[in-house]
């Protein structure tokens, strides 16, 4: 009995700072004798949860001491603190504020504070959705197909998969590449399955994979997503080239956003397959002129013949009109997208300075196209937009019927899933602390469980006409190839035709 009671009193030994016993320290003798997991009836503090007050949008770090270990989330007022242990802020905080319902941030484990006992109940698990949003295969073959709307705690509702982001400072360029991303099938649904890519240690690739997965959460608390871990990620990454307070070009964080995934995916192997590259990615076939440029071309005597991979198809505008019209107006051209495309036909001849005299040919069409219209040009002194209006079917689209196609690709439609658009003045002084045109960035979607057009930006959904999305000046649109899935309403017409 002596030696029961002693087994009972011996202290154990401390574990080293920074592990999982020094911040959630272990219960004291009366509790690990009394009931140490305790359902939610047997819980006098479980009616305290204030679900209004929870937003998992933020960096998860403590309030008080910035630590990102142990990190636990007071489900009353929803400040993140340290630790559940004796001396730790979240401790001191169920003392203070008399807050006792605490969720780890990492497991989704609910504990009472200072009881240190936990809390086992279903009427939490709303809450871990929130938290981390998981999907079933289920539910995504549903995601394209359900037409009911959802209802935010404040009553607001909000559509999944077509929800606002919010513009922290200057960060509206990011949130358009990601409305515009979240609408490419294959990458939505692979970045919805969280398993996908859990072996992935990249910051970018899991904040970018949490954010899609809040964005079409159907049991959100709030009609709204800040995007503001994936940005701070981003910010890490690129030393700061993609930040929340300055505009960028939106293709630039397309092309280097891609890039990273693809890495990041096939742990740096370049050619290994990965959802981008089976998805978004092209190839072209790329003829250089002999004597031309300052590449291999310039020493060769025969043309050089070369095959390069693409993310992004470049479409060069025809240079804006200089003068006025009768009416002393300033004219705003139109183009149709197929003589664009005429740019990859294996005939025209483009001339660049460095690359030469160069001619290209499409030799890949990816089931997801991303085009890129060239609008901005700068100068010594200048910053320009080219105002030129692109016309294109909405839906249909063969690019086939444009320029020269692989077989395979001859007869493929692609359907138009979404565009980035630029709203602001079209020439500024240039600035070397100017990085972009400034302006506002808005993205135009397509819904296809309503069949219906919706402009963002940034917190801002609102529903517009099919014509509106061909008449702005679109600088990035996203195709998608139709494989004959069944609408779920009537077509809508087809503008630009």
């Amino acid at each position: 009995m002596a030696a029961d009671d002693a087994d009972v009193g011996e202290k154990r030994p401390r574990e080293p700072d920074g592990s999982e016993e020094s911040d959630d320290e272990r219960p004291s003798t009366k509790q690990r004798q009394s009931k140490v997991v305790r359902r939610g009836n047997e819980c006098p503090y479980i009616d305290t949860v204030s679900r209004q007050n929870l937003d998992f949008d933020f960096e998860k770090c403590c309030s008080v001491t910035l630590s990102r270990v142990n990190v636990y989330c007071c489900l009353v007022c929803g400040h993140y603190y340290q630790g559940r242990g004796r001396a730790t802020p979240a401790y001191t905080h169920a003392l203070e504020d008399d807050h006792h319902m605490f969720m780890k941030l990492e497991s989704g484990d609910v504990w009472c504070l200072p009881d240190g006992y936990q809390v086992v109940d279903r009427s939490l698990d709303d809450i871990r959705a929130v938290l981390d949003p998981a999907f079933t295969a289920q539910e995504l073959a549903k995601a394209d197909s359900e037409l009911r709307w959802r209802r935010a705690l404040d009553g607001s509702d909000y559509m999944p998969g077509l929800i606002g982001l919010n513009n922290m400072r200057a960060n509206d360029y990011a949130n358009v590449v990601v409305q515009a991303l979240n609408r490419c099938t294959p990458l939505r649904n692979f970045f919805l399955r969280r398993e996908k890519y859990a072996h992935c240690k990249s910051l970018v690739v899991q904040r970018f994979g949490e954010l899609v997965r809040k964005m079409w959460n159907p049991r959100a608390f709030k009609g709204q997503v800040s995007p503001h871990e994936f940005m701070h990620a981003i910010m890490d990454a690129t030393s700061k080239r993609f930040v929340i307070d300055l505009q960028s070009d939106p293709v630039d964080l397309v092309q280097w956003l891609l890039n990273t995934l693809h890495l990041e995916l096939t742990g740096g192997k370049r050619k290994k397959r990965s959802v981008i590259s089976d998805n978004l990615q092209g190839e072209l076939e790329v003829t250089t002129e002999a004597g031309t440029g300052t590449g291999e071309a310039a020493t060769s005597a025969t043309d050089v013949v070369r095959r390069v991979p693409f993310l992004t198809l470049g479409l060069d505008l025809p240079p804006a009109p200089l003068f006025k019209d009768v009416m002393e107006e300033n004219i705003i051209p139109q183009v149709m997208l197929s003589s664009l495309l005429a740019k990859y036909d294996g005939g025209t001849v483009t001339e660049d300075v460095n690359g030469g005299r160069r001619r290209f040919r499409i030799t890949k069409l990816p089931p997801c196209v991303i085009m890129h219209v060239k609008r901005f040009s700068r100068s010594q002194f200048l910053l320009e937009k080219n105002p030129t209006v692109v016309n294109y079917p909405a839906r249909e689209f063969n690019i086939g019927a444009a320029v020269p196609v692989p077989p395979e690709a001859q007869d493929a439609k692609y359907d138009l899933a979404a565009t980035i658009v630029h709203e602001g003045s079209t020439r500024m002084q240039a600035r070397p602390d100017v990085r972009a045109m400034p302006g506002l960035w808005s993205a135009y979607v397509h819904r296809r469980s309503e069949d219906l057009w919706y402009a963002v930006q940034d917190l801002a959904v609102t529903e517009v006409l099919p014509q509106q999305v061909v008449l702005a000046e679109t600088y990035v649109c996203l195709w998608e190839r139709n494989e004959g899935k069944k609408e779920t309403a009537e077509k809508q017409p087809q503008p630009g035709r």
